[in-house]
Parts: structure tokens; sequence; C-alpha cells
């Protein structure tokens, strides 16, 4: 069933290319980026049940890492093999950084403090560009070095004799692969002593600490591992992109990845990458269908951001345990 699923994945970008054009193909490149982003902030959430609303900023650390590595804007072009593990190594760094004077905080206290950390960086990035010129402030970085091929830049697709393969879709069998990755080092983790720390942990601190459970650590490496994921995406973010700035890491993309979480089932993977998918295409899908549903006056766009906020309310009301949550998770929502 799985090889299956891969196939059809690997399948999904020509159809998608062939029938729809290449915008959704681009579409589909942000749903496996979010799926990424989802992973890492699963980490967190749903395996140790630490409520992190700034998750965004380990993507713009990751981001800019890539940014200030590899473009015009220092002079660097760094090779990308060097680069994307930097941007990881970079964003666990400021995981270990926010998770270190969290430790004793938990719920509402542990979000706060998240969220404050979120707009912090944003702030950051926004307003280093004086007195020294770090990352071009509010205007962002540009010109940054897209994904090699071995005979050139993915940016500007694959041919070969008379057959082309759009760059789109090139950037979609990456990021399936990187997901793939990241899928394989999440489930191992879960079904590892770690992992089952982490439960733990999320059901009753005083309990798992009273069972030996060095909390601290276990705290600091959830931090660390789901921020490294959103490093690693936040790199390949700013090779697909050719661009960065501040506006892309607003407080409402932490909270989309974290309704992305939840609506697909936390702590349940595929339910995770799930939510992801299904969050990226249908504002796009409404984005199409607003115009036909409209008229009498009534804005397309708001009509569009209406309908998508009513949908999550019904799921939220009717499927609280998410929509592909794991048989146990939706065995302890049944007995609540």
């Amino acid at each position: 069933m799985r090889r299956y699923t891969l196939f059809l994945a690997v399948l999904l970008p020509w159809l998608v290319h062939a029938g729809l054009g290449p915008f959704w193909v681009r579409t589909l490149d942000f749903a496996l980026l979010y799926a990424m982003l989802a992973l890492g902030l699963n980490t967190v959430v749903g395996f140790a049940g630490l409520l992190d609303l700034g998750y965004i900023a380990f993507y713009a650390v990751g981001a800019y890492t890539y940014a200030l590595l590899a473009s015009p804007q220092f002079g660097l072009h760094w090779p990308f093999w060097l680069t994307l593990p930097l941007c990881s190594l970079m964003a666990a760094f400021f995981g270990v950084l926010l998770g270190t004077p969290t430790l004793r905080l938990r719920g509402d206290y542990l979000a706060i403090v998240t969220l404050g950390f979120g707009e912090i960086v944003r702030l950051f990035m926004n307003n280093l560009d004086q007195p020294v010129n770090i990352t071009n402030g509010p205007q962002g970085i540009s010109g940054i070095d897209p994904l090699p091929l071995w005979h050139g830049f993915m940016d500007q697709g694959l041919s070969v004799g008379s057959w082309h393969v759009d760059a789109s879709i090139l950037y979609y069998l990456v990021f399936l692969g990187v997901l793939w990755f990241l899928y394989s080092v999440a489930y191992r983790l879960q079904h590892s002593r770690t992992g089952r720390a982490w439960v733990a942990l999320r059901e009753d601190e005083m309990a798992a600490a009273a069972m030996g459970i060095p909390l601290r650590n276990i705290k600091l490496l959830a931090f660390a591992l789901g921020a490294s994921f959103g490093g690693l995406a936040g790199g390949l973010f700013a090779a697909f992109q050719g661009f960065v700035s501040p506006e892309s890491f607003s407080l409402m993309e932490s909270i989309m990845v974290l309704c992305m979480v939840v609506l697909g089932g936390m702590g349940h993977l595929p339910g995770v990458i799930f939510g992801a998918v299904l969050l990226t295409l249908m504002p796009e899908v409404l984005r199409a269908l607003a115009p036909l549903l409209g008229g009498h006056g009534i804005d397309p766009e708001n009509l569009r951001m209406l309908i998508f906020g009513a949908c999550l309310i019904v799921v939220m009301i009717f499927r609280p345990q998410g929509l592909w949550s794991s048989r146990l998770r939706a065995r302890e929502w049944q007995h609540d």
C-alpha cells in the first residue's frame, strides 16, 4: 500500500501540470513545505504536548540562513549540500535557545512566551538593516541561489531532447524526497524510547518525572528536533522562492501550521501530513470558486476566508480529535 501511495505521489505533479497547469504544481510544492513544518511542530505539540505558537520563527531562521549564505547579500554562494544542513542546525540551536528558559512553563504561559519569540525573530529580520545591513530589512533578500542540477540550476527546468520537465515539478520531487526522509525520522522517533518519553510528558508531567524521565533533556530535545525540521523547510523555501522577506513569517503562518496539526490529528503522522495538504490546497480551491459563489456586492476574497473559517469551525465541533487521528487518540476522545 505504501509503495502505491509513493508511486501516485511521484506521478501527481505531471497529472496536475497536464490537467490544471503549473500554478497548481507550485501549490503542491508549498503543500509539501507545510507538511514538513507540520511534522516538526507535531514533534513539539503532538508528541511532547508543548504548545508552541512561534514555530514559524524556526522556518524564518532556516530561510534567512540559506539566503545569507547563498545570495549576493554578502557575496557568498555556498553549495547547497553544506548550506541546507546549516539551516537545520541553526534552527535547532534557536530551538534550544527557546526551550532553555521555558522548561518550567506549561499551557497558556508557554504559548505566550513562544508567541513572543516568533514575533521577536520576525522583528529582528525586519530591522537588521542598520547600522549594518544584514537582512536588508523589509525589502528582503533576493537573487537567492536555487537548488542545482548536475548541469545547471533547477529554476531552468530539465530538458532532454524535446522532453522538458518544469522546474516546479523538479522541486516537487525534491520536496517529496525530503518529506519522506523527515517522515521516516519522525516515525522512528515516535516508536523509540524518546517518543514514549514525550508521550508520558504530554499525558502527565509529574508522573513522567516520578518514573525517572529527565524532563529537561526531553523537552529540549523536542524543541531542537522540531526546530530542525522547520529550519530545513525554511532553507528549501528560500531556494524555491529565490526571495525571502519578514512578511512570509507572520504570526498567521504559525497559527496556520498549528491548525494543520490539530485538524489532521495531533500525534498521528499521516493525519498531520493530510492536514497540511488539505489546508494548503483548500484556500486556493476556494479562491478559484469565490467569484462563482460571490455576488450581490460581496468581496470574493472575504467570502473565501469566511467559508474557510466556517469549515474549520465545523470540523473542530464534529471531529475534535482531528480528521485522521490515531485509533488510540480517537478512543480517548470517545471516553472523554
